[in-house]
């Protein structure tokens, strides 16, 4: 009777669990997405599939499948698993379990794989108590964060760890980790008459972000509380959707006319000097899902192309956005996305740096043309043919400056590069008319 009893409870307590818990892979196989780390044949699938892991540090933002991975391999190892979090353990049941592990290490030869969940909020002593025990094997060590390793975890642990970075999950494995859950009849809500309508579904793929486990809790919240029909039938359509994920759906597709306007529009915002404007398109294609590095990328793009010289800081301003983008993530590089985009926007413009797209035009049409000989390697064909004879060396003259012949022959007096008056150009304008009066 006891054991009917247990049973039950198991049963109701196996119900009560998050969606996003009960739905989790159990073998590599029900795993979805980050093929760059765990696809066929990649390092740690053989890894896992051999069941010979060493420490790993598993980094990524939440929701991209890091607690899933190390489920998975919980469900396939030999070895003894457990885990703690480092936001709830102290130094006390770190050296029971190490003991635990040495114990079972030396009497049955196992190996103890330990998971530590956001391992970045041990401190340096703890993290140095770790140290021998996954030097010398007493301990498998698996490390979860979300916080850079490189910065949060101690030098001697990380590089005695493999560290794997994951991603975003693709809005296709969103999609179908989403799918599968309401078709999985154990664990998901495949013996439901639940039916999520497309507008709804894909709703729920774009603000969730990558992230699997927002996708997952709104489409629990979604399913549990909607009454069904008269029909029986539990409909999720745009407006629970909206209500389950909290935010409102935007005419945003990324891959059609919305896509390519808002992306125009912050565009034409910043080459406009109205840091309002681009911060609104800004935040809408951030708010309706947009991929930041697309942004980002866009303003390094913009950068070079619409300020270039007149502001020479504008390319590293973008370019480090972009660079904090990928070591800190959304949603707190959103900072640093509008930071850069103030700053574009309100820089002096030039697109002066277009003068190359004349030179290439040239060197389409002109086709083969040759070095001028002074210009030429001079460490290979000096005394034979000349190369290098007659070169003038700038750093030899006053100014460090000398005018000499640099174009091909076909094109002398060309000119490509008209310095506008904005910013900074405008010195390298004053500089560049003196050398070309010398001539």
């Amino acid at each position: 009777m006891s054991d009917l009893f247990e049973y039950g409870r198991r049963e109701e307590i196996a119900k009560q669990t998050p969606l996003a818990v009960r739905i989790r892979p159990r073998t590599l196989e029900e795993f979805v997405g980050q093929e760059e780390i765990v696809g066929p044949g990649r390092l740690l699938r053989r890894a896992i599939e051999a069941d010979q892991l060493s420490s790993i540090i598993l980094w990524g933002p939440p929701g991209s499948g890091k607690t899933s991975l190390a489920n998975v391999i919980a469900n396939t190892t030999r070895s003894h698993f457990t885990g703690i979090s480092a936001v709830l353990a102290g130094v006390k049941e770190l050296r029971q379990l190490i003991a635990e592990a040495k114990n079972r290490r030396s009497m049955y030869g196992q190996r103890t794989i330990l998971l530590i969940d956001e391992i970045h909020h041990f401190n340096k002593a703890q993290q140095d108590a770790l140290l021998p025990h996954v030097e010398d094997g007493t301990i498998i060590l698996i490390g979860i964060t979300t916080e850079n390793p490189y910065f949060e975890v101690i030098s001697p642990l990380v590089s005695r760890s493999r560290v794997f970075q994951l991603k975003p999950l693709s809005d296709e494995a969103v999609e179908i980790i989403l799918r599968s859950a309401l078709a999985d009849g154990e664990r998901g809500y495949g013996t439901l008459p639940v039916e999520v309508d497309e507008e709804a579904l894909a709703h729920l793929i774009r603000v969730a972000g990558g992230d699997a486990r927002v996708a997952l809790n709104a489409l629990e919240l979604a399913v549990e509380t909607t009454p069904p029909h008269e029909d029986g039938v539990i409909l999720v359509d745009i407006d629970v959707a909206q209500d389950s994920i909290q935010r409102r759906a935007l005419l945003y597709d990324k891959d059609g006319d919305a896509h390519y306007d808002t992306i125009s529009a912050f565009i034409k915002s910043l080459r406009g000097s109205d840091p309002d404007a681009a911060l609104y398109w800004l935040a809408k294609m951030i708010y309706a899902g947009e991929s930041p590095e697309f942004i980002a990328r866009r303003m390094i793009i913009f950068a070079s192309e619409d300020i270039g010289n007149a502001d020479p800081q504008a390319l590293v301003v973008a370019t480090s956005a972009a660079q904090a983008l990928e070591w800190v993530g959304l949603p707190e590089a959103q900072y640093n996305l509008a930071q850069a985009a103030i700053y574009l926007a309100t820089a002096p413009k030039s697109n002066s740096t277009g003068a190359y797209f004349k030179a290439l035009a040239d060197v389409e049409e002109e086709g083969k043309t040759e070095v001028p000989d002074h210009l030429k390697d001079s460490h290979r064909d000096k005394k034979a043919l000349g190369h290098g004879e007659g070169y003038k060396y700038p750093h030899s003259y006053p100014g460090h400056y000398v005018k000499q012949q640099y174009l091909p022959d076909e094109l002398q007096g060309k000119r490509y590069y008209e310095p506008s008056e904005q910013g900074y150009e405008r010195e390298i304008k004053k500089r560049l008319e003196k050398w070309r009066k010398e001539g």
